[in-house]
């Protein structure tokens, strides 16, 4: 069972959560047993070297602020921020922790998930970040915000991740697991993947396949490719297979072709057909000058 506990006994609570005891909220202490990870939980908790400083600081000091937990409607607490506090008392043996507990519908609740999350987690995957933005995206939208970038911008101001940036990784959703995993290891950069969020799921595992066969990763002109011919209707697995088999010489030469100049190109052109025909333009034009002069 939850014993209350006196909040001034814990610090710091009150500024986290932005929430105060004054209405009838009090810090709890519940058994560990009762506390369960919500269904959408976009924060990984992992038995990793913070875990451990974690459970070293709550070993010897406790757990110095409260959770945050709403009542399930078949017993219980969904616990929305602390599950990785609860994993920590865990590994130290504690069989409850502190928490507060408040009524909150399913979007409040997603809110309060997002916001307490990101302000106590210094280092999070792109996967975190993006399947935690879209939470709060879909959650403000319920909530009555009909602007989406009235909602970016309060997750931008939040995060430090500009408007932009928030709706490129908010796009990363839209990436098949292996490919989103790959982007967390960071073995595949974030422009690239967010340019392949724009093929089917077919097509993307597809690329996964590829990449697997050649040993290789895409790079962002090669998704931008992709993602032009997807467009057209022109992208099939032979395609994609073809492309991301091109010769090591070839990857090295789209680095002297920026994506200002592939737009005037069919998008089935590669790196060195662009490079062919530029070369031959500049050819012409020198041949005219020189005719000219």
């Amino acid at each position: 069972m939850a014993k209350t506990m006196n909040p001034l006994t814990l610090t710091g609570f009150t500024d986290i959560f932005n929430a105060s005891t004054s209405d009838g909220e009090r810090v709890t202490e519940v058994a560990l047993n009762e506390l369960h990870e919500p269904d959408c939980h976009p924060f990984h908790v992992n038995d990793d070297e913070a875990m451990t400083l974690l459970s070293d600081s709550i070993r010897e000091f406790g757990v110095r602020e409260p959770g945050l937990a709403r009542p399930r409607a078949d017993g219980g607490y969904e616990l929305l921020c602390g599950n990785r506090r609860k994993r920590a008392c865990e590994i130290v043996g504690l069989a409850t922790m502190p928490v507060i507990i408040r009524e909150l519908d399913d979007d409040s609740a997603a809110i309060a998930l997002v916001d307490s999350n990101l302000q106590q987690r210094e280092k999070l995957l792109y996967s975190e970040k993006a399947w935690a933005y879209k939470m709060k995206l879909d959650a403000l939208k319920h909530k009555g915000v009909k602007s989406d970038c009235h909602s970016a911008d309060e997750i931008a101001t939040q995060t430090g991740d500009n408007k932009c940036k928030v709706f490129r990784i908010i796009r990363l959703t839209e990436l098949v697991e292996p490919l989103l995993d790959k982007v967390d290891a960071r073995e595949l950069a974030f422009n690239t993947a967010v340019e392949l969020t724009y093929l089917e799921y077919k097509e993307q595992f597809a690329v996964i396949d590829a990449m697997a066969k050649h040993g290789v990763k895409p790079s962002l002109s090669q998704a931008v490719r992709f993602k032009k011919m997807k467009q057209v209707g022109t992208l099939t697995d032979a395609v994609i297979d073809e492309i991301l088999s091109e010769p090591k010489e070839a990857a090295v030469s789209e680095t002297k072709i920026t994506l200002h100049y592939r737009k005037f190109f069919p998008p089935e052109y590669s790196p060195k057909q662009i490079e062919a025909v530029i070369i031959e333009l500049l050819r012409s034009w020198r041949e005219t000058q020189f005719a000219n002069a």
